[in-house]
């Protein structure tokens, strides 16, 4: 019985953090570290990681930003980890000023509802402006 338990936790922590088996770990720092090293070698050129192009030099400091927060534990670019993928984010919403200020308001406040029952965690300390940059890299990733 122990085992039964012992590989129930096993698998609920694997399922939580994604199970990353690609890289062997799944914490939070790698996945800031390797937006952060995607961004870096995106800014010169101002191409990201999946070749499409940015909005212009406002979408750097929004990855910049992101690279250093905790947004990729649950958000990856181009795939759905707890989280959607930002990709998905910017193929639902047009990149317009009512909403970069309604997910902007979203990351700060959290929310739950719009993309299934798991509910994002609230952001205080993240200023609307810099919560507005960052809505603004993920809107210019549109697929």
């Amino acid at each position: 019985m122990k085992k039964v338990f012992i590989l129930l936790a096993i698998s609920a922590a694997l399922t939580a953090c994604g199970g990353n088996s690609k890289t062997g770990t799944s914490d939070s720092t790698s996945a800031s570290n390797q937006t952060a090293k995607e961004t870096e070698s995106s800014t010169d050129t101002n191409v990201n990681k999946t070749g499409t192009e940015t909005s212009g030099p406002s979408a750097a400091p929004g990855a910049k930003l992101i690279a250093s927060s905790d947004c990729t534990t649950c958000h990856k670019v181009d795939q759905k980890v707890i989280g959607p993928a930002f990709q998905d984010v910017a193929t639902k919403y047009p990149a317009t000023e009512a909403n970069i200020d309604t997910l902007a308001n979203k990351v700060i406040k959290g929310g739950k509802g719009n993309w299934g029952d798991v509910q994002m965690v609230p952001h205080p300390t993240i200023s609307v402006s810099d919560a507005q940059q960052m809505v603004k890299y993920i809107l210019s990733l549109k697929k």
